[in-house]
């Protein structure tokens, strides 16, 4: 089974690579590193497998980048 990562790795992880964040509607998160959108779900204390290689492709990391 895939380790589930909560927002706040997933957050720190985007801020280390050069991410910020540049606004919330509802309970999505935008961050920008200047070239790439992600959108992460905020407020969660394990964010899904499926939604986590999402995270990571829109990042243009790989999922291993997250473990932390």
């Amino acid at each position: 089974m895939p380790k589930r990562y909560s927002t706040r790795e997933v957050e720190r992880v985007l801020l280390s690579r050069g991410f910020s964040k540049v606004g919330q509607k509802g309970s999505d998160v935008k961050y920008t590193d200047g070239q790439r959108v992600v959108i992460v779900v905020a407020g969660r204390k394990e964010i899904r497998a499926g939604t986590m290689s999402s995270i990571a492709r829109q990042a243009g990391l790989s999922p291993a980048d997250f473990d932390i």
